[in-house]
């Protein structure tokens, strides 16, 4: 009897991240399947939860919307910069640009060049779009105890 996807389950799959128009953002369909604990934090909550129920050797294809994915875009992420705060051969629309806060790196990609400000939106780069989640479930064994 196989057993399902729940929360605290170890699962090995193989899974693929892409874009509507067919774009390939991440898979492993080629190189080692990856292992995690259903809960441990390592996949977002909206791709965890269509799993749950799967079992050995079930293939399946997901969209998965932004709200459950890498977020809406949020207008409020895309902040005006100084100028002065970059080198001349970094400013390109389009280029990402690490900027350090409280936290750590804050990546941004700039969006318009201006005299005196740089606009760059801080929201993850695949927020706003459905992402196609295909998975195919090579194990799923008990939660591993420590």
């Amino acid at each position: 009897m196989s057993l399902p996807i729940d929360t605290g389950t170890s699962v090995t799959l193989h899974f693929s991240l892409a874009l509507e128009d067919g774009y390939l953002v991440d898979s492993n369909f080629e190189g080692n399947a990856a292992t995690f604990t259903v809960g441990d934090g390592n996949l977002l909550p909206g791709f965890e939860a269509v799993l749950m129920g799967l079992v050995d050797g079930d293939q399946r294809e997901f969209t998965i919307g932004p709200e459950n994915a890498f977020g809406q875009h949020n207008p409020e992420n895309v902040q005006a910069v100084e100028r002065g705060n970059f080198t001349e051969d970094e400013l390109e629309v389009g280029a990402m640009y690490s900027f350090q806060n409280g936290d750590g790196e804050l990546p941004g990609v700039i969006v318009e060049l201006g005299d005196k400000e740089i606009m760059v939106d801080f929201n993850h780069p695949l927020a706003g779009q459905n992402i196609l989640f295909k998975v195919n479930i090579i194990s799923v064994s008990p939660q591993q105890v420590h």
